[in-house]
């Protein structure tokens, strides 16, 4: 019997940068024990921001994507016609574009199936934005 399970979160404002979300959405959506096998599929509601899985450990890969994302999309260029919330908006949009909006997870025996080194991040692309929603939904057996 296919079991489905939805809830919408919202998470506190985060500065611009990658954050790890794992332990928050466990925390929020224990329903995820619910399920034996299945899949998490995580929806941010937002085209300045995005989600992704990358590692958990050390902080400076955080970093290092930040860094490099601004090298992919830098603000300020003179191509831009989106412009009129601030320069870093356009950027926040391709970098959107590039990472996506959702991440789907496999769930084995009403845990995440990832990888020991694996978390899941928020990656805030704004200066100064504010708190972020996003729609989990957990489906399976």
């Amino acid at each position: 019997m296919t079991k489905i399970f939805q809830k919408q979160i919202r998470l506190d404002p985060y500065p611009r940068g990658f954050h790890l979300i794992t332990r928050t959405v466990l925390e929020q959506f224990p329903e995820i024990e619910k399920i034996d096998t299945g899949i998490l599929q995580i929806f941010i509601k937002h085209t300045s921001a995005s989600l992704t899985i990358s590692e958990n450990a050390d902080p400076s890969v955080r970093t290092d994507l930040e860094k490099h994302f601004n090298v992919l999309a830098p603000e300020d260029q003179p191509y831009y016609q989106h412009t009129l919330e601030g320069s870093d908006d356009m950027p926040a949009h391709i970098k959107n574009a590039l990472l996506g909006s959702s991440i789907q997870i496999p769930i084995t025996r009403g845990r995440l199936n990832i990888g020991i080194w694996q978390g899941i991040y928020l990656c805030e692309h704004r200066n100064h934005s504010g708190s972020r929603t996003i729609i989990l939904t957990a489906f399976g057996s």
